[in-house]
């Protein structure tokens, strides 16, 4: 027993310590793995906020386009039925805001657009906000495994980066069985390397483009939060999907409102403006203008009265 004891005592005191070189490099693998978790978050919510934007535009783009053509019918009408200056001028408004000014679009043709660059068709949109559960799995491993941060020299770097794209496109049209087929190809390629640098001026150097990147991922986070599609997606934060359609049943009850309120005003008997009322009231009836009594004409003889005077 006392042998036995002395052996492991000895042992374990002759076993080599962790240096500093050893505890900087377990650090950098720490910061790794928790900048991959943390852009995993961050690419998941931008796909989010893409699809949420792509498919309001899509879904509630007409909807919004037809509610303002219907505002410009009704002040069109408001102003046939009263005739005031000031309903005509918001007729006009309402009208220019479905009919604007010609821009960069129109000036070239559709060649280009506003921004100067040749607009596309959407023709893949995606099915839905959120992929589904077996999409998010499928890409998260694929996020973990091929990752480019985890490679050791740019030639490695390059073939993740360009691995990884493919997966964030195939995650962001929901394609399972793209992420499965990619999956399947990045396990039946080259194994990464594992080693990490052991100098510990290339470990710090490390660990400072990683909080550099930390930053960037946070601010990139903080500015998708804060857009108008993002503070839109924060009443439902549980599913996006329900609140698109949340906002379509609002649209169209907005919109058969609106058609409401046209056909009344298309049904209802167009009225005299106060100009116009004002100018009738201010016109001689018939019998005040009527003409004054003729005078007699000149040399005509007077009235007996007149006459017995005389």
């Amino acid at each position: 027993m006392t042998n036995s004891s002395g052996t492991e005592s000895s042992a374990t005191a002759s076993a080599p310590s962790a240096g500093p070189e050893d505890r900087l490099a377990k650090a950098v693998r720490a910061a790794e793995q928790a900048l991959i978790e943390f852009e995993i978050a961050v690419e998941t919510f931008r796909v989010e906020v893409e699809n949420f934007s792509r498919l309001h535009h899509q879904r509630l783009g007409p909807m919004y386009a037809r509610l303002d053509e219907l505002d410009a019918l009704i002040a069109e009408a408001v102003a046939a039925h009263s005739g005031e200056r000031e309903d005509i001028e918001r007729a006009w408004e309402a009208r220019a805001l479905v009919m604007p000014m010609p821009g960069v679009e129109e000036l070239f043709g559709g060649l280009l657009g506003s921004d100067g660059v040749r607009p596309t068709e959407d023709t893949n949109p995606p099915r839905r906000v959120r992929p589904g559960k077996e999409a998010q799995r499928l890409y998260r491993e694929l996020a973990r495994k091929a990752h480019p941060d985890l490679a050791q020299d740019e030639a490695e770097k390059e073939r993740r980066s360009a691995f990884i794209a493919r997966v964030n496109e195939a995650y962001a049209y929901a394609d399972e069985d793209a992420l499965r087929a990619l999956s399947d190809e990045w396990d039946a390629g080259p194994v990464p390397e594992e080693d990490q640098p052991s100098e510990a001026e290339v470990l710090y150097a490390r660990l400072e483009w990683l909080a550099e990147r930390k930053e960037k991922l946070a601010a990139l986070a903080a500015e998708l939060d804060e857009s108008a599609i993002g503070q839109m997606m924060r009443l439902a934060p549980e599913d996006p999907d329900a609140l698109l359609n949340e906002i379509a049943e609002q649209l169209l009850t907005q919109v058969s409102q609106r058609e409401a309120r046209l056909a009344e005003l298309v049904r209802r008997p167009p009225a005299r403006s106060k100009a116009a009322a004002s100018s009738a009231s201010s016109a001689p009836s018939p019998a005040s203008s009527s003409s004054p009594a003729e005078e007699p004409e000149a040399g005509s003889e007077p009235d007996e009265t007149g006459s017995g005077d005389a």
